[in-house]
């Protein structure tokens, strides 16, 4: 019997991806708060002037433009954790996004994958311009049974990311190169010890 892993686990993007969308959420909150404390705002306030009585001459109202900016925002966030990568226990699901948006979800069975390349957990080499060969920052690289390569996308957990896959590796008889150096023996790595 192979090894699976145990569940899914979901590895999203590191925070400096995910850093846009955050601050045009906090925006759209903000600038929502404003309409919302406007609308009951005293009528003298200027504030209430501006909101509600600014609207007249709108072609859109203010309560209006709060909804679509909060929602749009909402959904740049969300689009945001929809890449990463996530390891099944059949295997690994690696999610991006395209153009204008478009998901592209590609999964790979355990079977498929012939040889990994795992970067070791200190990344102090990483200057070097002959290692550069067109690859990510991730640096966590899949060999298919059909010759093809591909790079994992970044995650914001890429250490834990490396040990779960460096443990089915282990596990599978998947030829590992590189490596954390973190593992032992084949326990769960993301297990607390408690």
């Amino acid at each position: 019997m192979t090894y699976r892993p145990e569940k899914r686990i979901a590895f999203g993007p590191p925070l400096k991806e995910r850093l846009p969308a955050l601050l045009y959420f906090t925006f759209a909150i903000a600038v929502s708060a404003v309409i919302v404390y406007g609308q009951n705002a005293p009528s003298n306030s200027a504030v209430f002037q501006y909101v509600v009585e600014g609207d007249r001459h709108r072609l859109v109202s203010s309560s209006v433009c709060a909804i679509i900016l909060f929602v749009s925002a909402l959904a740049a966030v969300l689009r945001e954790q929809m890449r990463g990568v996530v390891v099944h226990p059949d295997g690994i699901e690696l999610r991006e996004l395209l153009g204008f948006g478009l998901p592209r979800v590609r999964r790979f069975a355990w079977s498929q994958i012939d040889r990994m390349s795992v970067p070791p957990a200190q990344a102090g080499g990483s200057g070097r311009g002959a290692a550069k060969q067109d690859k990510p920052s991730s640096g966590i690289r899949l060999d298919l049974w059909d010759g093809s390569r591909t790079w994992l996308p970044d995650v914001g957990d890429k250490l834990a990311l490396s040990m779960v896959l460096e443990r089915v590796a282990l596990a599978r008889a998947i030829p590992i190169e590189g490596g954390t150096g973190m593992l032992d023996d084949l326990g769960n790595p993301l297990q607390d010890d408690g």
